[in-house]
């Protein structure tokens, strides 16, 4: 899906919690030679920090939250509709979207993930890199699939483990990583 020349993809972003790769993605969405335009950050969190991002940058916010995740999901594919959201990045999303949500955008779905890919899929990565003692680890931007974490590999960064790293340590080391990686992952497959 590339982008006609000069017109930006309008773009929605999910989150869940501290919204730090939003605002990165924020700020490389105001780039002029980036493709897309975040007109939507959706959450399922309503505390979730990176709602505040979303509101100071003049952001249209949405946060709907239901104990059936399909009746969500009907409710949230009318409003990006209703937006004519083209394109979604996932940042710190931490719910499974079905394959009925996955189906209306599919291929255009990404997420970042903060190991390397196929290894160390949902969550603890961090922990669980270390307590097997791994020398690399890293970061993934995805296609999102009806699979956790097993779409499509768009970019990747390996990083050296270190032997003074803990897990807020490597956490924080991985985060830098992501940051540069998700805008050179949505300028491969959208400029």
């Amino acid at each position: 899906m590339k982008r006609y020349p000069g017109k930006k993809i309008s773009t929605a972003v999910f989150i869940s919690g501290r919204g730090s790769n939003l605002k990165n993605l924020l700020k490389f969405s105001k780039k002029k030679n980036s493709p897309i335009k975040i007109e939507l950050v959706f959450s399922n969190n309503k505390n979730a920090v990176g709602l505040n991002y979303a509101k100071l940058n003049k952001i249209n916010t949405l946060f709907l939250s239901s104990k059936k995740f399909d009746v969500l999901e009907k409710k949230l594919l009318k409003v990006l509709q209703k937006k004519n959201i083209k394109f979604i990045c996932l940042a710190g999303f931490m719910k499974v979207l079905t394959t009925n949500f996955i189906t209306n955008f599919k291929g255009k779905i990404i997420n970042i993930h903060p190991s390397l890919l196929p290894k160390y899929k949902g969550l603890n990565t961090h922990q669980r890199v270390l307590e097997n003692n791994e020398i690399y680890t890293g970061c993934t931007v995805h296609f999102v699939s009806a699979k956790l974490d097993s779409g499509k590999i768009i970019l990747q960064k390996k990083i050296r483990i270190l032997k003074n790293d803990n897990i807020r340590r490597l956490s924080n080391r991985v985060l830098l990583e992501e940051h540069k990686l998700y805008p050179k992952a949505i300028m491969k497959i959208l400029a």
